[in-house]
């Protein structure tokens, strides 16, 4: 709510820098509403008008699905990982040194540039996924598939911890043959163990770049996950 005497653009603008889609939905909805009934004052309505923009153009640009491009630096390499919901996965990847990048998305599905609601709805087949760009002279797509199964429970056929839903199960994409293999020995490794391993390993499909309100989430909040806790296996 906005305080009496306080700067109404920066009010405005603390809340397009949230990211957080309520928020800016909300205050969306709210402006409409104040933009209709001022009529009968030109400066108010225009004032309201401007941030109704402002905000309108934050949601367009917050709510973007972009088709993932892989780095054009021969020096990285890329894997990608679904073990439930992204957030936590991207933040345990983004620690691990020799990661250049994670970005936070969908893939797995037919359908071309799904949202976040289209996926949390079941109305596409993609999983919540995370991109995971490294250099390979740093850490090992290896250690990478040994970090995967240490974050989450692979024995889960119907998501990751309290987080239940097809679009959440345990996956590796390999993006060629030795990523493949690779994945393969870490996953008998652990039923070397006595472990039990349900995680899909498929063939890479489209990646689309998830929402910037999800990219780096615990990152912006503060958090820490509530189901990625990092658990010693290898």
């Amino acid at each position: 709510m906005h305080e009496p005497g306080t700067d109404y653009d920066a009010y405005v603008q603390a809340i397009i820098d949230s990211g957080n889609p309520i928020a800016l939905q909300v205050k969306y909805n709210d402006l409409q509403h104040n933009f209709a009934r001022r009529k009968a004052y030109p400066d108010l309505q225009a004032k309201h008008g401007k941030a109704l923009e402002r905000v309108k153009a934050a949601i367009e640009e917050y709510s973007k699905v972009e088709l993932y491009h892989a780095s054009s630096d021969e020096n990285v390499e890329v894997g990608i990982f679904a073990c439930g919901c992204f957030w936590g996965t991207q933040h345990q990847f983004a620690k691990q040194k020799g990661v250049k990048r994670t970005l936070a998305g969908y893939t797995g599905g037919e359908e071309a540039f799904p949202s976040y609601a289209d996926v949390r709805d079941h109305k596409t087949h993609h999983v919540e996924a995370v991109i995971v760009e490294f250099d390979p002279t740093v850490v090992s797509y290896e250690s990478l598939c040994k970090l995967f199964f240490e974050i989450h429970d692979p024995a889960q056929t119907d998501g990751v911890g309290t987080d239940i839903g097809s679009q959440y199960r345990s996956c590796i994409f390999y993006r060629n043959e030795p990523q493949r293999q690779v994945a393969e020995y870490v996953m008998q490794l652990l039923r070397d163990k006595g472990d039990e391993v349900n995680t899909l390993l498929l063939p890479e499909s489209q990646f689309y770049i998830g929402e910037a309100y999800h990219q780096r989430y615990y990152d912006k909040t503060g958090g820490e996950p509530y189901c990625h806790i990092r658990r010693r296996k290898f």
